[in-house]
């Protein structure tokens, strides 16, 4: 019986032993460091709210046993936390188990894409592959395998910069001015008639003259006359009789200028006479737009004849057998066209800020829109919008500015309610699209802001910005980038970083309002350190760290400076 014990035992061991021998995942787990992994990019990135992370493998030659499948488990570490990512399956080319077949004979390579969203602390992270190998029924743990060191997580330093719009005002300081009266003669006369002086165009004139006279913000700045005689009559006749009208005409106005002792009317350059001649191409136009049968016909026979004297004595022709032409079309060709120009300026700053408080209807429209941007306090503008609202209650800049201001002091209910009487007002403006998306924004809708965006395309820089601040949080930095245009602001540098034009972004913070901030430090040390620009990436390190101590534990967190954690001259800025 102790023989036979023996000889048992002897059968079981040598059993175990060919056991192992013949169980590949042994050989295998031994020749792990042989499998090779790749992940792009290393350190990984943060993009939107996730990390997507790729990773790339190589099986060497004769390593895969044909029945054997690999589970691969890619897990981030980060702390005293743990993520697991979705596991790929490596199956050799018998293996009855779904999976990518590796080749035992060649080796193979095999591809891997996930994401998974960001979490707090995944900045100082490691990646590992942790893999098990099954056969038959039995299974085996690979030694993990540390694959990618850190997150970059830059595109958290986007700022909130929502720019709402400002309905702006059209405000000139000096606005031209000119009334125009028309003159009309008797066939081949040159003198204007007391009838033609006391027509509706001509007591305007006269009225409006004497209404600029005696307003102290106008200046009269000249007469321009230009004067026709109808077609029917001889060139050289015609051409006279249009100079002789045409300074008829500007003596009737200097008649009216002298009586209200506008300055500079009795001066011979304060007129300019053009005498036009023949008005042929006014009585095409008058033809056509009278009832006259056949007119097209009429007119294309008369423009047959180059020779114009003929084609006079033909227009003549045509007034002796159409009265309608006589009465009616050619009269009214027989004119002087009086315009008497001047310029409005506006009150100086100083009196129109005053005029906005203590007697706001003293102002127009443009004056009082403009006052609000004299003052710099808010409540003080606050003031004059709703000033404004109540003198123009149907101007929608009125409430869209009044709800500037409040969403500009953190009042975003009272900011929105004010946008959606402007929408009342004005529906689908582009300006007040963008500011109801600001609002939109704010609130955590950034979906709706962008339909508010895209509604407001057009309407100023700040759609862009305000779209690409999106695009940037989403992750879709080349858009971002076209959205921001040549908006300079630390957002549209951040943006250009990230979507790796780094030469426009360093020139984008230099010219923004961030150049000589700590944020605006930091993010040319992260330029300079993707460009390998240790020199650069240093001096604006300290900078930055010089304008705000933080900065140092941040910079011995942040994955941009992993190729710098062990020089000298990093840790001592940093520590």
């Amino acid at each position: 019986m102790k023989n036979h014990a023996i000889k048992s035992y002897a059968l079981v061991a040598v059993a175990a032993a060919t056991t192992i021998a013949c169980n590949p995942l042994s050989n295998m787990t031994k020749r792990a460091e042989e499998v090779t992994y790749s992940v792009t990019p290393n350190p990984l990135e943060m993009h939107g709210d996730s990390i997507e992370v790729n990773i790339s493998g190589s099986i060497p030659p004769k390593f895969f046993n044909k029945k054997v499948s690999v589970e691969v488990t890619p897990m981030l570490n980060y702390g005293e936390n743990e993520t697991a990512l979705d596991k790929i399956v490596l199956v050799g080319e018998d293996s009855e188990v779904e999976g990518q077949k590796i080749p035992y004979e060649k080796g193979g390579n095999f591809a891997y894409n996930d994401k998974i969203a960001y979490a707090d602390g995944m900045d100082v992270s490691t990646l590992e592959a942790n893999a098990v190998g099954m056969y038959k029924g039995k299974s085996k743990s690979f030694p993990a395998k540390q694959i990618a060191t850190g997150t970059i997580v830059t595109p958290m330093w986007a700022m909130d910069d929502d720019m709402p719009i400002i309905g702006a005002d059209e405000f000139t300081r000096v606005v031209p001015m000119e009334q125009m009266a028309t003159i009309n003669y008797l066939v081949n006369r040159s003198n204007v008639r007391s009838s033609e002086l006391r027509d509706e165009d001509m007591k305007a004139l006269k009225s409006w003259i004497g209404e600029k006279a005696d307003h102290p913000m106008f200046n009269f700045k000249g007469v321009d006359v230009v004067a026709y005689a109808s077609p029917e009559g001889e060139i050289s006749l015609n051409a006279n009789l249009a100079d002789d009208r045409a300074n008829s005409g500007a003596n009737a106005a200097k008649g009216m200028l002298r009586r209200e002792r506008v300055e500079g009317a009795s001066e011979k350059d304060f007129y300019a006479t053009t005498g036009k001649g023949e008005d042929w191409e006014g009585f095409k136009s008058a033809m056509q737009a009278s009832d006259i049968k056949d007119k097209d016909l009429i007119l294309r026979v008369l423009e047959m004849y180059e020779d114009k004297a003929k084609r006079e004595e033909e227009i003549r022709n045509l007034a002796a057998t159409f009265e309608v032409i006589e009465e009616k079309i050619l009269p009214d060709l027989r004119r002087s066209i009086v315009t008497v120009k001047g310029e409005k300026t506006s009150f100086s700053d100083e009196k129109i800020k005053e005029y906005s408080t203590a007697n706001p209807d003293t102002l127009t429209v443009e004056e009082l829109l403009y006052a609000a941007t004299l003052f710099d306090d808010m409540d003080q503008k606050l003031t004059v919008y709703k000033t404004f609202a109540n003198l123009h209650p149907k101007d929608w800049r009125g409430p869209n500015n009044i709800g500037y201001v409040y969403y500009m002091q953190n009042k975003l209910d009272d900011a929105k309610a004010e946008f959606d009487k402007a929408n009342s007002l004005n529906p689908n403006n582009g300006v007040v699209m963008n500011n109801l998306g600001v609002i939109a924004r704010a609130n955590g809708d950034n979906e709706k802001a962008m339909e508010y965006y895209e509604s407001a395309t057009g309407a100023g820089a700040e759609v862009g910005n305000n779209k690409g601040y999106l695009n940037m949080l989403a992750g879709d930095y080349q858009e971002s980038v076209s959205n921001y245009g040549s908006v300079k602001t630390f957002n549209a540098a951040l943006a250009q970083t990230l979507n790796k034009d780094y030469s426009t972004a360093m020139q984008t913070v230099d010219a923004s309002p961030a150049a000589s901030k700590a944020s605006g430090y930091y993010l040319k040390a992260v330029i300079s350190a993707r460009n390998g620009d240790k020199n650069a990436m240093l001096s604006n390190l300290k900078s930055a760290i010089a304008e705000d101590a933080s900065l140092k534990a941040k910079a011995k967190r942040d994955a941009e400076f992993t190729d710098y954690k062990d020089d000298t001259e990093f840790q001592a800025a940093v520590n």
